[in-house]
């Protein structure tokens, strides 16, 4: 009876310790950028982010008025109101450029996400 409890305990700790080192894995498995809006355009313009990683694009929108940020390729927007900072994740992205653009500002707000 001792035995099954101690293999018991011993599948326990071994499960906890599995799923901590998975939870502590997928926390580096995203990579964060920000990104500006400032006067109708983006700030940086070029985003570089490693091919294979989840990406976490914080994108902040200092004004003046408001901005929809979109990668058009990636089907992702995110409409900001001037003062707004959102979070926009990404999955993982092959080797490539993704242009951006801000729809409010399209000939001034343009940029690349770059993977490698």
């Amino acid at each position: 009876m001792a035995a099954k409890f101690a293999k018991a305990r011993a599948l326990a700790a071994a499960l906890m310790l599995a799923t901590g080192a998975a939870a502590a894995d997928a926390g580096q498995d995203v990579v964060e950028r920000e990104l500006v809006i400032r006067d109708g355009r983006f700030q940086p313009e070029l985003i570089e982010v490693p091919a294979g990683r989840r990406i976490r694009l914080v994108v902040r929108n200092e004004g003046p008025g408001p901005e929809e940020f979109e990668i058009p390729d990636l089907r992702k927007e995110v409409v900001l109101n001037q003062g707004t900072t959102r979070r926009a994740v990404l999955a993982p992205l092959r080797p490539g450029e993704y242009p951006f653009l801000g729809e409010f500002h399209p000939d001034t707000a343009r940029g690349r996400l770059v993977a490698r």
